[in-house]
């Protein structure tokens, strides 16, 4: 049976009665033993009077603490010892397999990496980048600014390179957000947004969608619990495939107009589609964040995003950037620069979207054939609804096929796999509609 630490042992080994102290000092104690993975700590109330301080101080120290997966539990009624050290995992990201040999793996939406431009001649010009190896924190190289301004989708007043388009979120989010107040994200949603987010331990507000994008209902539903920004992907939807409509993009704006939210937009599946771009920055240049990553068209291991926003915001997050990497490498930065003006590229990346184009709608017509219709939509994946999610896990996985359940971009009850279409060759159709479309119903009997 698991140990109880009362009040008074707290009160007689923590010194600093800060929230910051209680739980650095609480850490501590778990680290060198003192308190074994197991224990049970006192509620918090009992803790707070022991302490002389109010409860409040207690219950954001032991927040911190389960944020880092150091407790579990709810402060108020007793907590326990989870862990010796502070190990924070993306666990909707980690939780996908590692499949080995012999599985056809349609759980990761990823480009075909034999349709990504070559990055050869690109890095030669990158070792070439202005000022290179130089200390300075550069925000953006002055010839990536140039050639992403050509297509940007409205006139932003400042820009800043990232490594990735995730890095960006974690950056921003990390360096504008305050713990407490919440974070509304539509729903389905990227599950690395939903990673991130759950690490942050901010309360998350679904905003339902539909075909057009976040829905109008659901985001003023939303809005009346104040959250301190509002994250989607405008373009394309990287769970669904859906293309938000101006339309709905001009009406989220009109509801947007009522409230001080930061929106983040995130535009992570970029140029795979043809899609127009689109953005709030126009109406609200003080507030949008929107952000574009060139993993998908020009390489992941580009490591490359630019974001832009207001210069105040750009320089709030930058500011940040300075306690870890400071700036994103010339090298990579000018590489990119290079490939955003190579005709070339320009045409493997068009190539690149037929195929693309090609594979999610041979699948749809093939499920269609089958009973099952879904919408091939823009990105790389299709989204299937079924009737049970975890039978049609299992029903892929014996006939050798790896899928994501809708589970995990919500948090919400789902009942959808997403199955990854971008490396998904013809000479495999059959055998994966006929595995879908098993999946999709379970059998009665």
């Amino acid at each position: 049976m698991a140990q109880t630490y009362d009040a008074k042992w707290f009160a007689e080994r923590l010194g600093n009665r800060t929230t910051r102290g209680i739980a650095r000092e609480t850490s501590a104690l778990i680290r060198s033993g003192a308190l074994p993975v197991g224990s049970k700590l006192p509620p918090v109330r009992e803790l707070a009077f022991a302490l002389g301080v109010s409860p409040a101080t207690v219950s954001e120290a032991w927040s911190d603490l389960r944020r880092h997966k150091i407790i579990g539990g709810l402060g108020r009624n007793g907590a326990w010892v989870m862990g010796d050290r502070f190990a924070a995992r993306p666990l909707r990201l980690a939780s996908g397999g590692n499949y080995g040999p012999g599985v056809l793996n349609l759980a990761s939406a990823v480009p075909d990496r034999a349709l990504l431009p070559s990055p050869e001649a690109a890095l030669r010009h990158g070792a070439r980048a202005e000022e290179l190896n130089s200390y300075e924190r550069v925000r953006i190289l002055p010839e990536l600014e140039k050639s992403i301004r050509r297509t940007w989708p409205y006139a932003a007043a400042a820009f800043l390179a990232t490594n990735g388009g995730y890095n960006a979120i974690y950056t921003l989010l990390h360096a504008l957000l305050r713990p407490g107040p919440p974070v509304a994200i539509e729903d389905p949603t990227a599950l690395r947004l939903l990673d991130i987010l759950e690490d942050l331990d901010v309360p998350i507000i679904p905003v339902d969608c539909d075909s057009d994008g976040p829905c109008p209902a659901s985001l003023t539903k939303a809005l009346a619990e104040k959250p301190a920004a509002f994250v989607f992907q405008p373009r394309i939807h990287a769970v669904t495939g859906h293309c938000m409509s101006a339309a709905r993009l001009e009406t989220l704006g009109d509801i947007l107009a009522g409230s001080d939210t930061l929106i983040i937009e995130d535009d992570g599946v970029a140029d795979i589609s043809d899609i127009p771009r689109i953005s709030l920055g126009g109406r609200f240049p003080d507030r949008v964040i929107h952000i574009l990553s060139y993993s998908k068209t020009l390489g992941p291991d580009l490591r490359l995003a630019v974001l832009s926003s207001s210069a105040t915001i750009v320089e709030q997050i930058q500011s940040y950037r300075s306690f870890s990497a400071g700036w994103t490498s010339r090298i990579l930065q000018s590489a990119a620069a290079w490939l955003l003006s190579d005709p070339s590229t320009a045409e493997t990346v068009e190539l690149s979207r037929g195929i693309y184009r090609h594979r999610r709608e041979r699948l749809a017509e093939a499920l269609a054939r089958r009973g099952v219709n879904v919408d091939p939509g823009y990105g790389l994946s299709i989204y299937v609804p079924v009737a049970s999610e975890s039978y049609a896990m299992v029903t892929l996985a014996a006939r050798g096929i790896a899928v994501t359940p809708g589970a995990k971009f919500s948090t919400k009850p789902t009942s959808a796999i997403r199955v990854a279409t971008g490396v998904l060759n013809d000479e495999l159709l059959e055998h994966v509609a006929d595995s879908i479309a098993l999946a999709c119903h379970p059998q009665s009997g």
